[in-house]
């Protein structure tokens, strides 16, 4: 997520953080996590218990269920809170566990739930993504609106909806995406990974969702647990995957535990308001100072999210714990991170240590927004020899963003860096666990990179689509969406059309829809469809020639399938012949076009500034 910080949030935010802070009612105490599972590998499980009745934590607490042991009881420095460390034994029962706060004589009670497992950890659940999904960002509050009675919600403090403002609430929500399933998978789409979904109960710019609010809590206006649970299930049914959008770095500002802190260092805070530095070579730089590191990892995002102290313990388990809690709910199959780099890097080790150990399958990728492959690999599983070692499986690959971009701008150069570039993928335990994409909710739309310009945009959806890794695609590039993320982030966020009633266009039935636009959906279709059969995309070798007369030549191989793809940039056509890349072509005579079937022998014509995707054949073709 890239920061927005519009200036007059500086000017509030002492304002804001005193309203925050205003003393709240009397409650019920609030357990997190709410609920557990019995069997789970991270048995000892610490809650966080939570009442404002003054004094709340001077009570003593006893619990008595079978196979459970209450091991230590901390009274926080504020008194509303306690946390319970908690061991459940293998072969507990599921059950109530009645967790019992007794004072002067009186006892009051709070039902604390222990569930069975989720059947099917790491096939039907937890499964994972890897190099032959498609993955499709959207945002749910764009996306589509399938249930409007909870388009307010009352109590919460934004309650804006106006399709006519880019900051406000469209009204998009978890039913909308569950009602185009369909669209999505017959475009090829294997994987969703939507922008958060927890609640952002904040006063406004609530649609993005990167300002949580209570981390166990989906939204109301996007339909709730319920939603998320049932959208979850319909993916499954379907054979597609879920990720969820995970945000360790920082909280909304009106989290309960930034309006009322359970200990003084939950957060990181400064003598005066201190943004982080952006600066993600601090982490590996050696000639760098602890000063410049500090700013980078505890610095706040922006005014309106606080950062979370990863070194407090407490705090570490209660964002650990729900991460698991997470996927075993929603049965979520990988985990993307956002913010990665500006997390303390131990602390993200240790989470990531223990969601693997839990659910082996699941693969966790952050956002790091970098300038070089090298300082990208700094922040996942590398080859690196440096003194701290990231555990983290992928990333999101914004290389590949910048250069493929790049590449299409100004070929002369841009052929050469994206070569480069990929030539320092030694540097990665395993490219293929990168999540590729050409743009997304923070970028400008990749058909406004281009230039509006459709031979570019089609070559880069189908490079995109046939390099290594994971490729991932931003909802609306499939009809030519547009926008820039200046002056506003927003126009880079508008609505899908045809997500609402009364939508003069509609790319889900593709009514009014351009021809330009028909034809990129269709060819989103076609090769993504393609894909999901070739086992040379998916998960074969990629063996690239260095530009030449920019035409960039890459095969994609295993042992029963050869792809060629064949970039020519010139405004000519270009004609080549197998015999020129002989090193992997020397047993094949001729070629299948992926997409029109077309068949040639052992020479190529590439017309200028497209893209060509042959599957290569042992005979020769006419």
């Amino acid at each position: 997520m890239k920061p927005t910080i519009p200036a007059f949030m500086k000017i509030v935010f002492t304002l804001c953080l005193a309203l925050c802070l205003l003393p709240a009612k009397a409650q019920s105490p609030d357990v997190y996590p709410p609920h557990w599972w019995v069997d789970m590998k991270w048995n000892k499980v610490q809650l966080l218990v939570r009442s404002t009745q003054p004094d709340f934590n001077q009570s003593d607490v006893r619990i008595n269920y079978p196979g459970v042991t209450l091991d230590k009881i901390d009274r926080l420095e504020n008194a509303h809170y306690y946390a319970l460390d908690l061991t459940v034994a293998p072969g507990t029962k599921p059950g109530n566990v009645s967790i019992d706060f007794i004072r002067k004589g009186k006892t009051k009670s709070v039902t604390w739930a222990l569930h069975p497992r989720r059947a099917g950890k790491g096939k039907d659940f937890a499964q994972g993504v890897d190099a032959g999904d498609f993955i499709y960002l959207l945002m749910p509050d764009r996306f589509s609106n399938g249930d409007v009675t909870n388009d307010h919600v009352a109590g919460m403090r934004d309650q804006t909806l106006n399709r006519d403002s880019i900051y406000h609430r469209h009204g998009g929500d978890l039913q909308g995406v569950i009602d185009h399933l369909d669209y999505l998978q017959g475009l090829g789409v294997t994987a969703l990974w939507m922008t958060p979904v927890i609640e952002n109960d904040m006063p406004n710019r609530t649609e993005h969702g990167y300002a949580m609010t209570n981390h166990y809590k989906v939204d109301p206006r996007l339909g709730g647990s319920d939603a998320y649970k049932k959208l979850s299930d319909e993916l499954h049914k379907r054979g597609m995957r879920l990720i969820q959008d995970a945000v360790y770095n920082h909280a909304g500002l009106y989290h309960f535990t930034v309006q009322d802190k359970p200990m003084k260092d939950w957060l990181h805070e400064w003598p005066a308001y201190t943004n982080t530095n952006y600066r993600d070579g601090a982490w590996m730089d050696p000639h760098g100072t602890e000063t410049d590191r500090k700013r980078m990892a505890d610095g706040w995002f922006t005014p309106m999210m606080p950062d979370l102290n990863h070194e407090n313990p407490y705090m570490a388990n209660y964002l650990i714990q729900n991460a698991l809690w997470s996927v075993e709910e929603f049965g979520v199959d990988a985990w993307r991170i956002d913010t990665y780099i500006y997390n303390g890097l131990e602390f993200m080790n240790r989470c990531n240590a223990a969601l693997l150990e839990e659910y082996p399958k699941l693969h966790l990728f952050g956002e790091t927004w970098v300038g070089s492959p090298l300082n990208q690999s700094y922040f996942m599983e590398n080859n690196l020899m440096v003194p701290f070692k990231s555990n983290l499986p992928g990333v999101t690959d914004f290389q590949t963003a910048f250069n493929i971009a790049a590449a299409l701008d100004n070929p002369n150069d841009g052929l050469n860096r994206y070569y480069t570039m990929l030539t320092h993928d030694f540097v990665y335990k395993d490219p293929m666990k990168l999540v590729t994409f050409l743009g997304n909710h923070d970028m400008n739309r990749f058909y406004t990179q281009v230039k509006e310009d459709l031979a570019k945009y089609k070559i880069g959806l189908g490079w995109l689509l046939t390099t290594r890794g994971i490729p991932q695609f931003y909802y609306g590039d499939e009809v030519l969406m547009k926008g820039a993320t200046y002056p506003a982030d927003g126009w880079v966020r508008l609505d899908f059309p045809g997500g609402w009633k009364g939508d003069k266009k509609n790319a889900f039935t593709q009514e009014n829809l351009t021809p330009q636009e028909r034809e990129t959906q269709a060819y989103v279709k076609a090769l993504a469809n393609y894909r999901k059969s070739s086992s040379a995309i998916k998960s074969g070798k990629l063996t690239q020639y260095v530009p030449k007369d920019n035409v960039y030549v890459y095969f994609r191989h295993d042992n029963t399938q050869t792809i060629m793809c064949a970039i020519n940039l010139n405004g000519t056509e270009k004609t080549l012949q197998l015999s020129d890349y002989a090193e992997r072509t020397k047993d094949f005579q001729g070629s299948k076009d992926v997409l029109t079937g077309k068949t040639s022998n052992g020479t190529l014509t590439i017309p200028a500034m497209t893209m060509t995707i042959v599957e290569l054949t042992k005979q020769q073709n006419e």
